[in-house]
């Protein structure tokens, strides 16, 4: 359903402004906690000063791993929900109350309440995540060529809170408390859900249950089959989603092994103070804020110039881009091996390249679904989609896990090779998969 409203601030919809600080808070809460999980679990139990679960290196990442794959896959169950009774709306605030829930429990120093805490977690994102995406899409009629920005600026405010989680949760949790640190998430996850509920009348027409709807044209739409043209749309969708489990599967070594690498292989003293390896995370949050518009505003100019911009040329290359900045993690690991530590500069350039290539693809995913998905299965879809990120999540811990056996220069240099190839041969077929779009963006403007 497409919101109505005329009023904008800095040319979109308002509404869009109410998902962005929603979703801000979610994500500050959902890093923060990233960013400690496996610190807190590798954590020796005999630490005077903040000790953790002193599990292995193995079996914290084997936990994260599972545990941001469930987090994602959860996106299905939590889009059909919204599709089918309580519509993207309700499904939203219900997965931010889950939320809190979850990260608030996870303050308290027990093990039921560890366990407990990531189970109410892997629920409220999974009615979340989906739908607040969905939501942001129907904010723009079809044909709209601000829906890829405003997903851009949407994503900036995903990755603002990121930002801010990596740096004020990643440093409460290491030198206060681990527990300190999940009761801060939580703390955000309150906010964010505070002013989702202050700023519904600017979401009125969005996201509502279509069950109800009075639209004669959304009423035919729910009812019927899928037609041809529906069905074709719906297998570029899913050739696509493979896309993304291999740029998640390689991405996602950030909160695990590259995470476990800043901590333990890199020379972390800045002018004699030592940098929490937590921090690191926040490069990609922050490049992010600094290059999204622009990165955005590149693939528009190309656009109106006529030049190749699909999203999924734009998919093709943001994972290109992403494999190459693991090649400096090799110079990192080889360096490693030579003298004993190594520079910070390589983790900040993989980050770089790393975001250059996630502002390519996952914001321009999140866009390409609303403009392809069957309207009764909006939800759902973008469920599918988080659902492959999460695959791509518990891949990326197996490639972690996997370093133990094989070395972190094997593991970040075979990453580094099969994306790019990857990229290169999916690029050979990107106009057959592009014909059964059926014109989806031909209308833009």
């Amino acid at each position: 359903m497409t919101a109505t409203t005329n009023e904008e601030i800095f040319g979109h919809p308002k509404g869009l402004f109410v998902l962005f600080f929603t979703e801000m808070w979610e994500r500050f809460s959902y890093y923060g906690m990233r960013a400690i999980l496996v610190l807190y679990l590798v954590a020796q139990t005999t630490d005077p000063e903040n000790a953790g679960l002193g599990w292995t290196n193995e079996s914290a990442l084997a936990l994260y791993g599972w545990y941001t794959m469930l987090v994602y896959v959860a996106s299905i169950p939590g889009g059909w929900i919204a599709d089918k009774f309580l519509g993207q709306k309700k499904s939203v605030l219900y997965g931010g109350i889950l939320l809190v829930f979850g990260h608030s429990i996870l303050a308290i120093e027990q093990m039921w309440a560890f366990y407990t805490g990531l189970s109410l977690i892997i629920a409220g994102v999974g009615m979340l995540k989906p739908n607040i995406s969905s939501m942001v899409g129907g904010l723009y009629k079809m044909g709209d060529i601000r829906r890829d920005k405003g997903f851009t600026v949407f994503y900036i405010g995903i990755n603002l809170g990121a930002f801010l989680a990596s740096i004020i949760v990643g440093y409460v949790g290491e030198v206060h408390g681990w527990h300190y640190g999940f009761g801060l998430a939580g703390i955000g996850m309150t906010l964010g859900l505070v002013q989702y509920l202050l700023g519904q009348k600017y979401l009125a027409n969005v996201g509502n249950f279509l069950g109800n709807s009075q639209n004669a044209e959304e009423k035919e739409a729910i009812n019927r089959p899928l037609n041809k043209v529906e069905k074709d749309r719906v297998v570029v969708l899913f050739l696509s989603f493979i896309l993304v489990i291999v740029f998640w599967g390689a991405f996602e070594q950030a909160g695990g092994l590259m995470n476990i690498y800043a901590k333990e292989n890199t020379n972390r003293m800045l002018m004699g103070y030592e940098i929490p390896a937590s921090w690191f995370q926040s490069l990609n949050a922050m490049f992010i804020i600094f290059l999204g518009t622009a990165v955005a505003g590149y693939w528009a100019k190309r656009k109106l110039k006529g030049l190749l911009s699909t999203a999924l040329f734009k998919m093709i290359i943001g994972l290109i881009i992403m494999g190459t900045g693991f090649f400096f993690m090799s110079a990192a690991a080889t360096q490693f091996e030579s003298t004993g530590s190594s520079a910070m500069y390589w983790l900040v350039l993989a980050y770089l390249f790393h975001t250059v290539g996630e502002l390519c693809i996952s914001p321009v995913a999140l866009s390409y679904i609303t403009k392809l998905a069957p309207l009764k299965y909006g939800s759902l879809m973008m469920g599918v989609y988080f659902a492959m990120t999460g695959f791509g999540n518990k891949v990326a811990g197996l490639l972690g896990e996997s370093a133990s056996s094989y070395g972190e220069l094997t593991i970040f240099t075979g990453i580094a090779i099969f994306c790019v190839v990857f990229g290169f041969v999916v690029l050979l077929f990107r106009k057959k998969l592009e014909n059964l779009t059926h014109g989806a963006e031909d209308q833009e403007q």
